[in-house]
């Protein structure tokens, strides 16, 4: 009987290799992938004036279909229900700046990751809190040391009172609540854009997004008076990277987008985008 059921079992196990292998080869064979992303989250991805998406994410996506040699169709999604939506078929995969969370991992499957970026808290260059400095100029939430442990203290007791705006359903969002939630107001916002007028406005006392959105946008006129203060944020609520979002039970999808990842990382072509859209290599290492 023992040895009955084992055979059964290789037998199922070739089976599950050999629908992988099917799921792959249909994608291959010129099955159209659809790509959404929120279009809203310069540079990562966005509209320009004549409302096509553009941005890292979109020229990136241009590379990698090109390497798994498919056919790709890239969709507009709000940022709320962007997972629900993947789950439900809408498309096959995100690509917007969604970094991999062990909190996501358990709805959905990702792509090795092909960026990576600190958080970091923005604020009015002219007002309270500019010259906000803490002991250490990089904090990692994997494995909190003293410093570290200070460097939160001192922005949790900086901003006491005061109100923080950040982008709905996003890892900085997590990261406030988990933090200082408590000590401050945490204001959420359902775009990126929408929190920047606030911010402007006065209406909120600081903002926190990835340094790869805020450094592009300080250096135009949307980011004039507003200056990055405090350390950077990264690991444990942040994530290990961004990555492709895509459903779980398409591992074969998302096996193709890591190795064409893995490729567009080792010629420096996903650098090289990086700098053009961010103005530094936010490109992925490991």
């Amino acid at each position: 009987m023992k040895k009955t059921i084992t055979t059964l079992a290789a037998i199922a196990a070739l089976a599950v290799a050999g629908l992988a292998a099917e799921a792959a080869a249909e994608w291959k064979k010129g099955s159209p992938v659809r790509i959404a992303t929120e279009g809203a989250y310069a540079p990562w991805n966005y509209t320009d004036s004549s409302g096509k998406l553009v941005g890292f994410e979109l020229d990136l996506a241009v590379d990698l279909c090109k390497r798994m040699a498919v056919t790709c169709e890239v969709v507009q999604q709000a940022w709320e229900g962007i997972i629900p939506a993947l789950q439900a078929g809408k498309y096959d995969a995100i690509m917007a700046g969604m970094s991999i969370t062990e909190k996501r991992m358990k709805v959905i499957t990702f792509s090795r990751s092909y960026a990576a970026t600190p958080a970091v808290f923005v604020v009015k260059s002219d007002g309270p809190f500019a010259g906000l400095k803490a002991a250490v100029d990089a904090v990692t939430m994997d494995k909190i040391d003293g410093a570290e442990k200070d460097a939160i203290a001192t922005v949790k007791k900086a901003f006491a009172g005061k109100t923080i705006g950040v982008q709905i359903a996003t890892t900085h969002e997590n990261f406030l609540n988990e933090f200082v939630a408590g000590d401050v107001t945490v204001k959420t916002y359902d775009t990126q854009e929408n929190l920047d007028l606030d911010l402007q406005a006065g209406r909120v006392d600081a903002a926190l997004a990835a340094m790869s959105y805020w450094k592009p946008l300080l250096e135009k006129d949307g980011g004039k008076g507003l200056k990055m203060v405090g350390p950077g944020f990264t690991g444990g609520p942040f994530g290990n990277g961004v990555g492709a979002g895509i459903r779980q039970e398409d591992q074969a999808l998302a096996d193709m987008f890591s190795k064409a990842i893995n490729a567009a990382i080792a010629d420096g072509t996903v650098s090289k985008l990086a700098v053009q859209h961010f103005g530094f290599d936010a490109s992925a290492k490991n």
